[in-house]
């Protein structure tokens, strides 16, 4: 909450109850969507190397926040409870969360390197780039929406 213009970071950011990575990653994640929205814009009016700054910048970030915040929330509060518990909805949308976003992270990993690098041999790269990319984007906004829900699930709605 904020005291005056102090931030008590244990707290959060939003007012949710949640803990201050949480609500910090809600933001980071929301600001990313847009910003993979105006990177799709920029690849629609042929800017692609300024569309692959973007994209590939997003991406990055992303990694940088599943390290530190999504991966060891999930270690810490689901995984050790994932077997007992996984019929309980706020489980179920965390594990979903993150089947899918690792799906989308590691094809837009793939995308990367197919798109920036010739490391993978001719018959492991794709063809049909927008197809793939577009793929991409919208895995990435339901991953998005997914974890909007997982933070709902966990911090808003009362569940325990």
């Amino acid at each position: 909450m904020v005291s005056g213009a102090v931030v008590h970071f244990k707290e959060g950011l939003l007012g949710a109850g949640a803990p201050f990575r949480a609500d910090l990653n809600l933001v980071v994640q929301l600001v990313m969507g847009s910003v993979l929205i105006a990177g799709a814009y920029l690849a629609r009016r042929k800017r692609y190397k300024a569309h692959g700054i973007c994209q590939t910048t997003v991406l990055l970030l992303n990694l940088l926040m599943i390290g530190l915040v999504m991966g060891p929330s999930f270690q810490e509060q689901v995984k050790p409870a994932l077997s007992r518990v996984l019929h309980k909805w706020y489980y179920e949308a965390a594990a979903i969360h993150a089947a899918l976003g690792i799906t989308a992270e590691l094809l837009g990993l793939y995308i990367v390197i197919v798109a920036g690098t010739d490391v993978l041999p001719e018959w492991l790269r794709f063809k049909h780039w927008k197809w793939w990319m577009r793929t991409e984007l919208v895995l990435w906004a339901i991953v998005l929406l997914s974890g909007v829900g997982t933070y709902c699930a966990w911090y808003v709605a009362p569940f325990r």
